[in-house]
């Protein structure tokens, strides 16, 4: 009896482990598929948050009429420099490219028969000082120790030095045949003229060494501001003359659009106003250049007046570029255009037609869809003329 009774124990015992032990999978079993549930549901929703991220309404705008001008990059500031001297050429700083500070020597032409001519004015320099100290003295001496009163001159008599001072000076006076103050005045006065003669000739060296001076630094071609060289004209070794362009330098760091704008479209090119510029890169990328200067006097024979646009330093702009600046029409009238952003056009660089994505929500998917675009609003939009509706949502890729 005793056995029995602990034979059931057990069996209940175990009845009871092996309960727990299925609900506890069975709980694990419900934790694990609500946790892959709402798992999979917020992935879900994380996607479709950032698939609506890149959803863009299209947009409507008014604008008048643009005419498009065809332009050029150019360096904010550029110069060619050229001989001012004959020579050999006989040192070129650098290569194209090669980036130099204010100041620094560029180009050098042989300048060693200038160098002789230099040491021969500052002998002559030195010379007419000597004479002109010379002089000085001479006219010192004869202003305190006059030569008129010297009895060796004229008209001594050959006599002793006490006769001639006594009778011969003062008889030739007497008798108008010598004055020793007008002898005196004249003898001053030429010490006076050999000291402005020697005076002058010291000018004429020192403006001889100036000159020579002068044509020295001509002989160096400096650089006017910190740029690069863009083109080499000449290599050492070669000879030019005066006026024979040297080299081209160039300041590349700011970049500036010129384009020639009719008359009829000035009015609306203003100051420090913004306009849209086109790039001739691979993107045709469009940017915001901002009206920098207008020529005062238009062409008389093409009537266009010259107009320079500044370009942000990251642009992707090379000096030489051919550009596209859109110029609005004052005259014309404005119309409701559909605006979409320029990055939403996914075909430029495909080298197919314009197209961008369309969201169909009925099919819950992108497609493709061809457009007819107009001119660039500014640096980020762009008008479309055909092909999307105002109620249309755009798909901008991330990748692009």
């Amino acid at each position: 009896m005793k056995l029995i009774i602990k034979t059931g124990a057990i069996k209940t015992g175990l009845s009871a482990i092996v309960a727990i032990l299925l609900i506890g999978l069975l709980q694990y079993s419900q934790a694990e598929t609500t946790g892959q549930k709402y798992g999979y549901q917020g992935k879900l929703q994380q996607q479709e948050t950032a698939s609506r991220a890149n959803h863009v309404p299209v947009k409507t705008m008014k604008i008048g009429g643009a005419a498009t001008l065809g332009g050029t990059v150019i360096p904010f500031q550029e110069v060619t420099l050229a001989a001012q001297m004959p020579g050999r050429i006989e040192y070129i700083a650098g290569f194209e490219g090669e980036w130099f500070k204010q100041g620094a020597e560029l180009i050098r032409i042989d300048d060693d028969d200038l160098l002789a001519q230099q040491r021969s004015a500052f002998a002559m320099l030195e010379n007419a000082r000597l004479a002109a100290r010379n002089a000085g003295v001479q006219y010192n001496r004869e202003l305190w120790s006059p030569q008129s009163k010297n009895i060796n001159r004229m008209p001594g008599m050959g006599m002793p030095a006490l006769f001639d001072s006594m009778f011969t000076q003062n008889f030739g006076s007497m008798g108008s045949n010598y004055d020793p103050d007008v002898q005196r005045y004249s003898d001053l006065y030429a010490q006076g003229t050999q000291l402005n003669q020697t005076r002058s000739q010291i000018t004429q060296a020192q403006s001889r060494l100036d000159e020579l001076s002068a044509k020295l630094r001509d002989t160096r071609s400096v650089a006017p501001f910190d740029g690069v060289i863009a083109r080499k004209l000449v290599e050492i070794g070669d000879t030019v003359q005066p006026g024979q362009h040297l080299l081209l330098f160039s300041n590349l760091e700011y970049l500036q659009v010129k384009v020639d704008v009719p008359s009829r479209l000035m009015a609306g090119i203003q100051d420090k106003k913004y306009v849209a510029v086109r790039l001739d890169d691979p993107a045709k990328t469009v940017v915001k250049g901002r009206i920098a200067q207008k020529y005062p006097v238009a062409d008389s024979e093409r009537h266009t007046v010259t107009v320079k646009i500044d370009l942000k330093k990251n642009d992707p702009a090379t000096p030489g570029m051919y550009a596209e600046v859109i110029v609005p029409e004052p005259d014309s009238k404005q119309q409701e255009h559909i605006v979409i952003p320029s990055k939403a056009v996914i075909s430029r660089q495909r080298g197919s037609l314009p197209a961008v994505y369309v969201w169909n929500p009925e099919k819950n998917r992108k497609e493709r869809r061809y457009v007819r675009l107009g001119t660039p609003v500014d640096s980020e939009n762009i008008a479309v003329l055909s092909g999307l509706n105002k109620n249309d949502t755009l798909v901008i890729e991330d990748w692009r």
